[in-house]
């Protein structure tokens, strides 16, 4: 059932909403990859919410002009309005006030929020708004979409792409240095504004598929997977949005090959899984990378402080240095020094000599070096470099 959900086998309305979350999740994660790295979050959990008052107001106002109420692209023009009037507030009060934007955030959210559910309630009480269905674009709803309904989220996440592309490197300079973007003649805080925009833009979009609520984690979710994976700025945009749309699409077949199961939720938790997975598996960020250099460096330091005492004739009392000593050769089952191990324990104290040089003298105190104590000088430090240590320590001893 779900092979025929991803190679799009289970009828028009699957494939709709197929192809609609694709393209709702490249953009959320192409544009959440900049709000991420802007370190402004927190702006788009205000976004969300500040859709509520708008979509019910739009609602009741095609009520009153005779319509139905259910025009997607009335509510989603609603829903702009009003998150672009929640955007408003927060930057008045950020730049007006004392009210640092953390806290301007949270009272927009619930104000705004607390306003649309009272909206909510109200349309409840209206003879057409018990069927209106608004509460699915709290979790978002995908029964029954429409042709009309796909084309223009396909479109909306399409436009959010392409001025994506067009924006892409001031925005990564705002994103990491405002002050240097400021000098090149960027304009920093309509570029600000342009990233909220987009935000918004997304949020609107998504309120069919995911919902104003979970619209946030398609915008975070898909960025902080990507991070994991590179330190290059452009590949994370790249990858946030490959993740994104890939997390729509495998969600939305998901969520068709079983019944009842809600696409957003599922969306969500799909995306979730990959973040998972990369913070698990990522080659130089992930969990698991990060045990194993803590164990190749663990596995170093017994090495050469086992080295280092058999160089000074010391016993190796620790079991596990022993045991490293006698996998590598250096030492014989009885713990006596094999001919390897003389070698090696000389070569490592002249290497700790060497360091302690390094470290005390004021010519070489300027060396790009990365000295944590186990890297050889042989790695860090230039031929004549050595030799000139070395002139100064004399002849190695003998171990």
């Amino acid at each position: 059932m779900l092979a025929d959900a991803l190679l799009l086998q289970l009828g028009y309305n699957a494939t709709l909403v197929a192809f609609g979350a694709t393209a709702l999740g490249l953009a959320a994660g192409a544009t959440g990859a900049f709000l991420f790295l802007r370190k402004r979050s927190l702006v788009s959990d205000a976004v969300s919410h500040a859709t509520l008052p708008g979509l019910a107001l739009a609602f009741l106002i095609m009520v009153a002009f005779g319509g139905d109420g259910r025009s997607l692209l009335g509510l989603m023009a609603g829903s702009a309005v009003s998150a672009a009037t929640g955007l408003w507030c927060v930057s008045a009060l950020t730049r007006h006030t004392r009210v640092p934007e953390d806290a301007a955030i949270g009272a927009v959210l619930s104000v705004f929020f607390g306003f649309g559910v009272v909206l909510l309630t109200v349309i409840q009480s209206v003879p057409s708004g018990r069927q209106a269905g608004l509460e699915g674009f709290l979790l978002g709803s995908t029964a029954g979409m429409l042709f009309t309904d796909a084309v223009i989220i396909a479109l909306g996440g399409i436009v959010v792409l392409l001025a994506v592309a067009v924006l892409r490197r001031p925005l990564t300079i705002v994103a990491f240095d405002p002050g240097f973007g400021q000098t090149q003649g960027l304009r920093v805080a309509r570029l600000d504004m342009a990233l909220m925009l987009l935000v918004m833009a997304v949020t609107v979009v998504g309120l069919k598929i995911v919902g104003l609520i979970l619209i946030v984690a398609m915008l975070i979710i898909p960025a902080v997977t990507a991070r994991f994976w590179t330190n290059r700025a452009s590949v994370v945009v790249i990858l946030a949005g490959l993740f994104g749309g890939l997390a729509g699409y495998v969600g939305a077949a998901t969520s068709a090959s079983a019944p009842d199961l809600p696409t957003g939720p599922i969306i969500v938790l799909t995306s979730f899984v990959f973040f998972a997975l990369s913070m698990a598996f990522a080659p130089e960020r992930g969990v698991l990378a990060a045990l194993m250099r803590h164990r190749r460096f663990e596995r170093l330091v017994h090495l050469r402080q086992g080295l280092l005492a058999m160089a000074q004739g010391q016993h190796v009392y620790e079991s596990r240095t022993r045991r490293l000593l006698r996998r590598q050769g250096f030492m014989r089952p009885d713990g006596v020094p094999t001919a390897t191990g003389k070698n090696e324990a000389a070569r490592t104290l002249r290497d700790e000599a060497r360091w302690q040089v390094v470290r005390a003298s004021v010519n070489l105190s300027d060396l790009a070096m990365r000295d944590d104590g186990l890297t050889p000088t042989e790695d860090v430090l230039t031929a004549d470099q050595i030799a000139e240590i070395d002139r100064r320590l004399g002849p190695p001893e003998a171990v």
